[in-house]
């Protein structure tokens, strides 16, 4: 009998699990898929996004511990393992220049460090397919460019004996995905059907900017994508676990502008860039297991 199928999930803060694949998750959890979110910082440094909550006390008092809390009750309702890499925050600089780094946190560790953190949590959960950001980051946080570099070096790094050779046995993952779902096509349709119906686009503001600067599709263009993920039935467990990080979503924000209904109908997955296989697969995929199935 083929061993339990493992995912593993590596993001720069809570939160982007749930806004990053979580239906996916979701529904790969509910096939029997053994799914772990790592999340490389605790989210310490977030800004309060909810003005619901701008003046919570005990948000106020500590956030880490707040935003903890949250991590907890999105795994539960997507039904994953979790781990904390352990890392702080490096929150998002902004300014004209662009101030520092604060010391000590995630951006500016040493990778030896990081990645020898990371490939500890992947060789004791020997994940067959890893997901993770491109080389921007998604959008250029430091957390999240990190990110794709710790996620990067780990995956190599943890199928060689000879590195890091306290971090456990040798594990090496079959598949790695950047995610690909925030794209501009998939913005655009949705724009488009809900003007065609006469309603509210909460993209309207981007397809101006798009339109007045053309040049920045070139500058930033979209990942390919090579394989979309069937999930539009876990669209609500997506939706249920981004709201239970109340800190960092609007409840009446952009992210809930689309009606899940047409979500289903007009782009019913999540989508994924394949990276790196060791194992024979076909591009497009349905399944970022494609290639494992019945072999692992």
């Amino acid at each position: 009998m083929a061993e339990t199928l493992r995912l593993m999930a590596v993001h720069a803060h809570p939160d982007d699990e749930s806004s990053k694949g979580a239906a996916s998750m979701a529904r790969y959890v509910s096939e029997g898929v053994e799914v772990l979110v790592v999340s490389c910082t605790g989210g310490e440094r977030g800004d309060v996004l909810n003005p619901r909550l701008k003046d919570d006390p005990t948000l106020l008092r500590d956030m880490g511990e707040y935003r903890r809390h949250e991590m907890a009750n999105a795994a539960r309702i997507l039904g994953v393992k979790h781990r904390w890499l352990g890392y702080v925050d490096s929150g998002l600089p902004e300014g004209d220049p662009l101030p520092p780094l604060p010391k000590g946190c995630f951006a500016l560790t040493p990778e030896e460090f990081t990645v020898d953190a990371l490939v500890h949590v992947v060789r004791e959960f020997r994940p067959h397919v890893m997901t993770t950001y491109d080389e921007s980051g998604g959008y250029p946080h430091p957390d999240h460019i990190m990110t794709h570099k710790v996620s990067f070096a780990a995956f190599h790094a943890a199928a060689d004996a000879d590195q890091f050779p306290q971090a456990g046995e040798a594990w090496r993952t079959s598949k790695l995905y950047y995610h690909a779902s925030f794209s501009r096509d998939r913005m655009r349709v949705f724009h488009e059907a809900l003007v065609a119906q006469g309603k509210e686009s909460p993209f309207a503001e981007w397809m101006k900017r798009l339109e007045e600067d053309p040049d920045s599709a070139r500058r930033m263009p979209d990942l390919e994508i090579t394989s979309r993920i069937e999930c539009g039935d876990f669209f609500e467990t997506r939706d249920q676990a981004l709201l239970a990080h109340a800190t960092q979503i609007d409840p009446d924000g952009w992210f809930f502008g689309v009606p899940l209904d047409l979500q289903r109908e007009l782009w019913s997955t999540e989508d994924y860039h394949l990276a790196i296989s060791h194992v024979p697969t076909t591009v497009p995929e349905d399944d970022l297991f494609a290639g494992l199935r019945g072999t692992a």
